[in-house]
């Protein structure tokens, strides 16, 4: 639940923050981003084999260092302000540490 808050923090103030000539660069990154990290989540979960899965959450957990990337750019664009910021990269931290624990839970089941 916490990556689909997360996507939807990006679609919902992050995107709408970005100026037009933005939307078919940056734009396009991170909506590609956002939904990367549900999307692989989801097809992790749907392999039958959890060796499968772990991958798919571990493109996942990229496509979090890359939001992570994304929202400094905006930052040192000013695109955002410093209160969507910090709370961009809490809501990644926080995602980055649940879907860590959810890979090394996981991999404890191939052993």
């Amino acid at each position: 639940m916490k990556c689909r808050e997360i996507k939807l923090f990006f679609y919902q103030i992050i995107l709408r923050k970005l100026p037009k000539e933005e939307n078919f660069v940056l734009g396009t990154q991170i909506r590609r981003a956002a939904i990367s990290i549900t999307s692989n989540i989801a097809e992790g979960y749907g392999r039958y084999h959890y060796q499968e899965g772990i991958q798919f959450y571990r493109i996942s957990r990229a496509s979090l260092y890359e939001l992570k990337d994304h929202l400094l750019s905006c930052m040192d664009f000013n695109y955002i302000t410093a209160e969507e910021f910090n709370k961009g990269m809490i809501l990644i931290e926080t995602g980055k540490q649940l879907l860590n624990g959810y890979i090394n839970f996981i991999g404890k089941k191939i052993k």
